[in-house]
């Protein structure tokens, strides 16, 4: 098991997040696989950061990675994933969520932003995700895409590389 003191239970990050509010600090969340990190991830995660005074992660759960992305996905462990999205310095804290969707996980935390990369808009958002946002009043930002990065082109280029 790695060490990693910033993935939280869903109640020990509502619990880091009343501390946030009673502070006067803005919540920035944001969700997603982050299976191998790469500059695209990098990148929009320093922009959402850039949002509020901390970032919290919902990261996918193995198994709705899998349902998501296919029996041959996650390459990485969650507990992998968050340790190496927790090992970032604009990262606050990770909470791993094991529902299809988030609703539950932005009801309890309410979010002052909502932070998604630029390749996403307010149409493509899950309908129950986006009125859970609405509901708790949380801004809704999308970071700007930087083109040309994803992890499903960084696998292929690395079993081309396998294959030299």
């Amino acid at each position: 098991m790695l060490d990693n003191p910033k993935l939280l239970t869903l109640e020990q990050a509502v619990a880091a997040r009343a501390k946030l509010r009673a502070a006067g600090k803005s919540l920035v969340l944001t969700n997603g696989v982050f299976d191998l990190l790469h500059t695209g991830h990098l990148y929009f995660l320093q922009q959402a950061r850039a949002q509020g005074d901390a970032l919290f992660i919902a990261l996918n759960a193995d198994a709705s990675v899998r349902a998501l992305k296919g029996p041959s996905r996650p390459v990485q462990t969650e507990e992998q994933r968050a340790f190496a999205l927790a090992a970032l310095a604009c990262v606050d804290a990770v909470l791993i969520f094991r529902t299809p969707r988030l609703e539950a996980e932005i009801r309890a935390l309410a979010p002052d932003v909502y932070g998604k990369a630029g390749d996403y808009s307010l149409e493509k958002l899950d309908p129950g995700e986006r009125g859970a946002l609405e509901s708790v009043g949380a801004k809704i930002e999308f970071m700007p895409f930087l083109a040309g990065f994803s992890t499903t082109a960084l696998i292929a280029r690395i079993k081309a590389a396998g294959e030299v």
